[in-house]
């Protein structure tokens, strides 16, 4: 039965493979779920209404399969992708599994590790842009150290620098319209991991060769377990034009990666990211990266994955009603948001010196007693996220 709740391919939401896959396996149990068939994965979340689904190399096929293998994997993944009209906008690839990258992929210690992972990586960007996907994402899990002495990492990132170079290098030549979004995250499964949030990304991205082929994939729970405000970093990407995907999910606090259900977790920051999106002109996938709880069956992969895009659609919802509500726009005014838009200095440097009236004849002690009626408006959002209004 559906309602409006319901999704349709038209969202654009998207799932990992490795999402609904998960076995349910952790540092301290065994799996708890047989494994997923990726074209059964397909199938069932076409069913429920989503858009496409993304993958990493190992995902899809084995590693170590033989060249008849993985030709056989692509094929079956191919047609059920042609079957159920689902895309493909984005790939990775698995840089962090095997034990081969155990001391990181782009910036390992050995040579010889970092020649095998671009060529594992440029392998599957092939792979991706003959199965449609437009974006690239970059995680580097194990790209950090736990001893300061184990990683120089100035030198560790014109190393990181290099690859994207390279791989940067490669798209263009070939001719393929393909970006690439680096995933942040603070630490986990490393002590501490190279690029731990938005800010740091983006920073290091403006020093490569081709700055333009190069954006964020943020997730909501990495930037929480750095007990950094999500919506915030979401938006600083968006205004520097480099929120290239985005991966959603659930997290509670400063703590290990969760990545629970979209929903889950900090609802209202969850509320505010949706408003943000929606509002703002992204126009890229919502892609749910989580995990099913090792509790649940398979029952609870499908469930799951059907609550992500439903809460998606009940906060956008929600958040449309905010914004829609003339009690909101009143207190808006009251806040007095509308003049953050308008230039501080719009009349140019010597008119702001020469104006008494923005030092000489400002009254500080009069400004300072302007109430913000901050109150009002936040209590109007969450009437509107407990959907009281």
């Amino acid at each position: 039965m559906s309602d409006r709740y319901t999704p349709t391919p038209e969202d654009k939401f998207t799932f990992g493979l490795w999402t609904v896959g998960w076995q349910g396996a952790d540092p301290f149990g065994t799996a708890t779920r047989p494994a997923l068939d990726p074209v059964e994965s397909v199938e069932r979340l076409a069913a429920l209404g989503a858009h496409g689904v993304t993958f990493h190399d190992d995902d899809l096929i084995p590693f170590g399969s033989s060249d008849a293998e993985r030709e056989a994997a692509v094929k079956r993944f191919r047609a059920a992708l042609d079957r159920t009209g689902m895309k493909v906008p984005m790939a990775t690839t698995n840089l962090f599994a095997h034990p081969v990258f155990k001391d990181g992929a782009f910036t390992a210690n050995d040579r010889d590790v970092r020649r095998y992972a671009l060529r594992k990586t440029i392998r599957n960007i092939d792979l991706a842009v003959e199965l449609g996907a437009t974006v690239y994402v970059a995680w580097g899990g194990r790209e950090g150290a736990e001893s300061g002495a184990a990683k120089d990492v100035r030198v560790a990132l014109d190393r990181m620098k290099e690859a994207f170079d390279l791989l940067g290098q490669y798209v263009t030549e070939q001719g393929y319209s393909l970006r690439f979004a680096v995933e942040p995250k603070p630490n986990e499964p490393r002590g501490d991991i190279l690029l731990p949030t938005i800010g740091h990304a983006l920073a290091f991205i403006e020093r490569l060769e081709r700055p333009e082929l190069v954006g964020v994939n943020p997730e909501t729970g990495h930037e929480q377990m750095a007990g950094l405000n999500f919506p915030h970093g979401i938006a600083q990407a968006l205004w520097a034009g480099k929120l290239f995907h985005i991966d959603l999910n659930g997290q509670c606090g400063i703590k290990y990666d969760q990545d629970l259900r979209f929903g889950a977790g900090d609802l209202r920051q969850a509320f505010w990211l949706v408003d943000l999106l929606e509002t703002a002109g992204y126009e890229g996938p919502r892609h749910f990266d989580f995990k099913p709880v090792r509790t649940d069956g398979a029952d609870g992969v499908w469930e799951s994955a059907k609550n992500c895009m439903r809460n998606y659609l009940i906060l956008k919802e929600r958040a449309a009603a905010f914004r829609a509500d003339p009690e909101v726009r009143e207190a808006l005014r009251a806040s007095r948001l509308h003049e953050l838009a308008r230039p501080t200095a719009e009349d140019g440097l010597a008119s702001l010196l020469a104006d008494t009236t923005a030092y000489e004849e400002f009254d500080p002690a009069a400004a300072a007693e302007r109430s913000m009626a901050f109150e009002r408006l936040d209590q109007l959002a969450l009437d509107h996220l407990l959907a009281t209004r």
